[in-house]
C-alpha cells in the first residue's frame, strides 16, 4: 500500500497529543520558565518550535484533532502560539509529573471523544527535517495500530555514538514494524558506539502511536494505581469540574515516564524505523550540531560578533549587542535579556547545576 499521508486529513479517527509541558532546563538562559524552548523559534524560521511541530501533523488529521498538553502557566502562551485551537484542545497540568500522567489524561479525554481512535504522541519541541517521510511514517504507523494491541514508537538510524539519547534494540523480522527487544536510556560513549557499529540499534526517538484502547489496556497493566486514581475524572472530562478533577489526580499520581512505567515493561511494543533526520535539540551542543556554521564551525544568531581565534562554539545575543570573543573553542557565549553566559557548551550537566544553584540564591528566581 502506498503511504499518502494526505489520505487521513478527512479521517476522523486520527489524533495528535503533542506533549509541551517541560522546561528546557538544558537549554538555559534562553529557555526560561516564563517561556521554556517549546515556546521559542530556536531554529531563527520564523515560528517557534511548538509552532513548527503542530503544523507538521497538519496534514495527517484535522486541526480540531490535535491536542496540547502544557502547565496551567503555559496555556495562555499555547493560546497566543496556536490560536487555531479551541479552548478544549489545550490540557491543561496542574503540576508536572513527568509523561505517563499526561499521556492517560490525554487517551482518556480522546477516547471519550472518540473510542476508534489512532493517537499519535509527540514532543513539541524537536527539529524534524525531510516532513514528507515523517509524516508517511506517521501514516503506516497509525495504519498499523489500528485495531490492534500495539504499541509503536519510531526509531531513528543513529548517525553518531551520541550519549544524551535513549537507543532501541529491535529483532529483525519482515514487515514494516519490528519487535522491540531492549531499551537503553544514555548509554556510556564505549556502549554507544558498540550500539552503532551493531546496526541493530536505533535511538528512541520519544514519539509514539498506538490505539486508544492499546494504550488504556497497557496502562491498566503496566500503571493500575494511576489507572484507579484517573478512574475518578472520567466522568467530569469534558464538564466544567474537569480541572477540578485532574488537578486531585495529578496531586495523588507518582511522577514517572511512559519509558519506565510501560514501554520498557510492556511486551507488545514495536518499532518503526524512520529515516527522517531528527534531533531532540536538548542542548546548546545539539543545536549547534544541526545549525548552519561559519569556516571555523561557529554557530552565529542573531546579535553582531567579532571573533578571534574561536572554534567550535555558539555565539548568541540581541541584534543591538556586539560580542567580541576571543581564544575560545568549544563554548557558549550568550546574551539572554538579564544573563550572560560563558561556558562550555558540551557539558550538559553544567545546567542543572546552574539551575540548581539559582534555586539556592536568595533573588535566584529572576533569572530561571
Amino acid at each position: 500500500m502506498t503511504a499518502d499521508p494526505m489520505a487521513l486529513r478527512s479521517n476522523p479517527n486520527l489524533y495528535i497529543v503533542l506533549m509541551a509541558g517541560g522546561v528546557g532546563t538544558r537549554f538555559w538562559p534562553y529557555s526560561r520558565n516564563a517561556r521554556p524552548k517549546q515556546f521559542l523559534d530556536v531554529m531563527n524560521t520564523g515560528k517557534t518550535l511548538l509552532q513548527s511541530t503542530f503544523e507538521r501533523f497538519l496534514p495527517l488529521c484535522p486541526p480540531e484533532n490535535i491536542f496540547v498538553v502544557t502547565s496551567e502557566e503555559h496555556v495562555a502562551i499555547t493560546r497566543e502560539q496556536l490560536p487555531q485551537l479551541h479552548p478544549g484542545q489545550i490540557l491543561a497540568e496542574p503540576m508536572r509529573k513527568n509523561t505517563a500522567p499526561c499521556i492517560l489524561y490525554a487517551s482518556l479525554k480522546i477516547r471519550k471523544l472518540n473510542p476508534q481512535a489512532v493517537i499519535a504522541v509527540s514532543p513539541s519541541d524537536h527539529l524534524i527535517l525531510n516532513e514528507a517521510e515523517f509524516q508517511k511514517t506517521i501514516y503506516r504507523a497509525s495504519e498499523e495500530a489500528k485495531g490492534h494491541d500495539k504499541l509503536i514508537t519510531l526509531g531513528v538510524t543513529p548517525t553518531r555514538p551520541e550519549t544524551g539519547y535513549g537507543y532501541i534494540q529491535y529483532i529483525e523480522e519482515k514487515g514494516a514494524l519490528k519487535k522491540v527487544k531492549t531499551f537503553t536510556e544514555k548509554p556510556e560513549l564505549s556502549l554507544a558506539k558498540k550500539f552503532v557499529d551493531s546496526g541493530d540499534f536505533v535511538w528512541n526517538s520519544g514519539i509514539f502511536v498506538w490505539g486508544s484502547q492499546a494504550i488504556l489496556n497497557s496502562f491498566a497493566r503496566h500503571l493500575p494505581e494511576m489507572v484507579e486514581i484517573f478512574s475518578e475524572t472520567e466522568g467530569k472530562i469534558n464538564t466544567p469540574e474537569e480541572a477540578a478533577a485532574i488537578k486531585l489526580a495529578y496531586a495523588q499520581c507518582k511522577n514517572i515516564s511512559i519509558d519506565y512505567g510501560i514501554m520498557e515493561k510492556a511486551d507488545n511494543v514495536y518499532v518503526a524505523l524512520s529515516s527522517f533526520a531528527w534531533s531532540d535539540l536538548g542542548s546548546w551542543a545539539s543545536l549547534h550540531e544541526i545549525s548552519e556554521r561559519d569556516a571555523q564551525h561557529n554557530n552565529l544568531v542573531d546579535g553582531d560578533a567579532m571573533l578571534y581565534d574561536v572554534r567550535n562554539s555558539v555565539i548568541k545575543g540581541p541584534k543591538d549587542k556586539l560580542i567580541v570573543a576571543q581564544g575560545l573553542n568549544g563554548y557558549l557565549v550568550g546574551i539572554f535579556e538579564n544573563v550572560v553566559i560563558v561556558c562550555e557548551k558540551d557539558k550538559e550537566e553544567l545546567f542543572r547545576r546552574f539551575i540548581n544553584d539559582l534555586k539556592a540564591k536568595n533573588n535566584g528566581g529572576e533569572y530561571l
